[in-house]
């Protein structure tokens, strides 16, 4: 099918994807870790309609995912990892700037009502006695590791790298080790330790402030020594800080992670003051190529996943990557605000949250990150049978069907319980919240909730099993028994449904 020409849906009063203007307060330094406080609140209905939306997709498609956001209130810089014990393991900086948190569960949802152990307390004196910010968990040779950044208690600023090792199987209860400060070649702010491994080689990526370059911090790569706290040989500078959306309120790259897949390195990274400014932008890398050449890494232009009005959300960064419980998808760990505004300084403010959803592929083989999400059940793609990499889309209102989507929000939707009442589900825009998947005429509409009768029952769809296959759903229009939500020429429309290829129109898969 040609694809659509790429013009994104927009409503005049309500612009997607933007970055806020710099203006807001801003931090001491820039540092602002501000953080996140627990509102995973259930929505129960939701959650098992959707369940039930989900027995099961082809083999060579990534099952849709189902959780709620936000995962941990209270909780920012977070990171999750899933250990071959079958848990994942969560830490993330506390407001207090006072001590490093874990907890784990069996699922990420998990996570959010999981016991959580102060695993370390900072110092009343000298070294690692204020500022603990962002701690990561990483498990090398056996063992654990948890990088961290702190300050002296004399001079909370003089930021530096730390490490604690745990030999126990259970990191939450085995003992903590103090393994030291990770030794740069500078003796400046330094922050955000990460470690991943490229080709057999295990290396460090952090962010420091270069003497002799007038920014906050940049990011810096080079192998590991002989242990995790030690770094060895050539230290890189990966990127400076020089685009527009990296230099709001202050010039910062900080918050390193990466994630690899189709023989390429993906390196993300947070950019600006830690107010509604904040966002990641991305590095990326051949998997073969020289890593600690500067020249082999390419920075995308703009960021690739920011603050956004329409959904609520406000200084999205500093992430992580995790695996979703069946290991099929890959999940994206971020924090940030439903607010824009912060009053005073943002390293004051202690509202960041940590949220997960699902990261999505291009066919390029680069990852979509999308935008984050509107608060509540995650969204999902939908899928028709008969189209292997084509998705319902909006596009100038009109529900669509179209490869390569862009923006990839425009074919996210959130199954809901349906307007119509219990027993129906309705589709709502991702990047348009109160938007819904309606017809009218027998066409299919992308539209706002206007709150009548009409739009209500034209907005709900009772969940079939899919016509042509018992993997997908058919969505059978409520209010008009036997016509089923189906695309045909690109478009979609709620139509009888009798022929075989009918029916593959018609049956849709979760993604």
């Amino acid at each position: 099918m040609k694809p659509m020409p790429r013009r994104m849906f927009r409503h005049p009063l309500r612009p997607f994807g933007t970055v806020p203007a710099a203006g807001s307060a801003a931090t001491a330094r820039h540092p602002g870790r501000g953080l996140t406080t627990p509102v995973f609140t259930a929505l129960a209905t939701v959650l098992a309609l959707l369940a039930g939306l989900l027995p099961g997709v082809p083999a060579e498609a990534a099952p849709a995912v189902n959780y709620t956001n936000p995962l941990v209130n209270q909780r920012a810089d977070p990171h999750i990892v899933k250990h071959t014990d079958g848990y994942y393991y969560m830490t993330a900086t506390v407001p207090q700037y006072d001590r490093i948190v874990l907890r784990r569960a069996t699922t990420l949802q998990g996570l959010a009502s999981a016991t959580e152990t102060t695993i370390w307390r900072r110092h009343t004196s000298g070294e690692m006695g204020a500022h603990i910010w962002a701690p990561e968990i990483h498990f090398i040779d056996n063992r654990w590791y948890v990088y961290f950044a702190a300050g002296r208690t004399d001079d909370v600023w003089r930021i530096r790298m730390y490490v604690l090792e745990n030999a126990g199987a259970n990191p939450l209860t085995g003992s903590w080790t103090e393994r030291g400060r990770i030794s740069t070649p500078w003796d400046t702010f330094s922050l955000d330790a990460s470690t991943f491994v490229a080709n057999g080689v295990r290396y460090l990526v952090w962010a420091q402030s270069e003497p002799g370059i007038s920014t906050n911090s940049n990011l810096y790569l080079a192998r590991m020594g002989a242990n995790p706290w030690t770094i060895t040989g050539t230290v890189t500078r990966l990127t400076v800080p020089t685009y527009d959306w990296e230099t709001r309120g202050y010039r910062v790259a900080e918050g390193p992670a990466v994630i690899q897949r189709n023989g390429r390195i993906f390196l993300t990274y947070s950019a600006s003051a830690t107010d509604a400014n904040y966002c990641l932008g991305m590095l990326t890398a051949s998997a073969t190529a020289n890593l600690l050449s500067a020249a082999s890494w390419t920075k995308s232009p703009t960021p690739v996943f920011t603050s956004n009005a329409a959904t609520g959300q406000y200084g999205p960064g500093h992430n992580s990557f995790t695996v979703s419980e069946d290991g099929q998808s890959d999940i994206l760990v971020y924090h940030d605000r439903n607010y824009r505004d912060i009053n005073g300084d943002p390293l004051n403010d202690p509202n960041r949250r940590t949220r997960i959803q699902k990261l999505y592929w291009n066919a390029d083989g680069t990852p979509d990150l999308g935008i984050p999400v509107p608060d509540g059940a995650t969204p999902v793609r939908l899928r028709p049978h008969d189209l292997a990499d084509s998705y319902l889309r909006h596009y100038d209102y009109r529900g669509r069907v179209e490869a390569n989507v862009t923006p990839l929000a425009d074919s996210q939707f959130r199954i809901v319980t349906g307007l119509a009442g219990s027993g129906t589900v309705s589709l709502e825009s991702t990047n348009f919240p109160g938007y819904y998947l309606r017809h009218r005429n027998y066409e299919v509409y992308v539209e706002r909730d206007d709150g009548s009768a009409q739009f209500r029952a034209d907005a709900s769809f009772l969940r079939r099993a899919g016509l042509a296959s018992s993997a997908g759903i058919s969505l059978e229009a409520q209010n008009v028994a036997g016509r089923y939500l189906r695309h045909r020429a690109g478009l979609l429309y709620v139509e009888p449904v009798t022929s075989t290829a009918e029916q593959a129109s018609a049956t849709l898969h979760l993604e």
